[in-house]
């Protein structure tokens, strides 16, 4: 199969439908699974409780917050070095998510550190960091819908993208490079994970569930972004005329 022909809008569009929701039937079954082996099959923790069970959202969302930021940021470089229109179009496609991701570390972190620390919130260097993500991805799609000429933006909201990747290495090193009270981390490429395999089951399911339904939202953004962008195009007036 030729791969390269899907780098042409007209012939990912079609592809981009069937995948979107191939990953949107993943996410469901894995969020299942994962909400499954988290709430009821993993025991309670000798130390935090039940309360800990927030980890389940809350670590992969985390996670994710940072991976899709990387992964943004790549695809806005690559359209803003290969002047590839695909690619800044993916990077706009995810920042939405990848908010929405962030926004529910924040949130999740907050509920979580009530009963833990005894307050909502304080300036610690991983929620601050955290924080700082959220507003990047908030200044990219700014950006974005601020300038009218969609190269424009492309190259600026990419420039601003790939300025912010900093940001990642400090929320993850955070907690090694200060004294915070965010604890550590509790699974580690490195090391041997510091929890019950039953927990790291339900959390890698959901960190699943998560990465599944972002590309399947993200590639029916992507379709809409597609049809506003080319729609003066021959291949979108063709797409209209047989669906009116």
């Amino acid at each position: 199969m030729n791969w390269l022909k899907f780098s042409s809008p007209a012939s990912f569009y079609p592809l981009a439908g069937k995948l979107a929701l191939v990953f949107a039937v993943l996410a469901v079954l894995l969020g299942v699974a994962g909400l499954a082996v988290g709430l009821f099959i993993a025991p309670k923790d000798a130390v935090q409780g039940e309360a800990y069970r927030i980890i389940f959202v809350h670590v992969p969302a985390s996670w994710m917050s940072m991976f899709i930021y990387l992964v943004m940021a790549a695809w806005a470089g690559a359209g803003w070095i290969f002047n590839t229109r695909l690619s800044s179009m993916m990077a706009q496609a995810l920042a939405p998510t990848g908010a929405l991701m962030a926004v529910l570390s924040l949130a999740t972190g907050s509920l979580w550190g009530r009963p833990m620390w005894g307050t909502w919130w304080v300036w610690d260097a991983r929620l601050t960091s955290e924080l700082i993500l959220l507003f990047l991805y908030l200044g990219y799609m700014a950006l974005q819908s601020a300038i009218d000429d969609p190269r424009r933006a492309d190259k600026a909201s990419a420039l601003l993208a790939l300025v912010g990747v900093i940001n990642v290495p400090i929320i993850y090193f955070s907690v090694k490079w200060w004294n915070t009270l965010h604890q550590g981390a509790s699974v580690s490429l490195t090391k041997s994970p510091a929890m019950a395999s039953i927990m790291l089951s339900g959390m890698l399911l959901m960190a699943l569930c998560f990465w599944s339904y972002t590309l399947a939202v993200s590639l029916w953004r992507l379709r809409a972004i597609l049809l506003e962008r080319e729609v003066h195009t021959d291949w979108v007036g063709a797409l209209k005329e047989v669906r009116p």
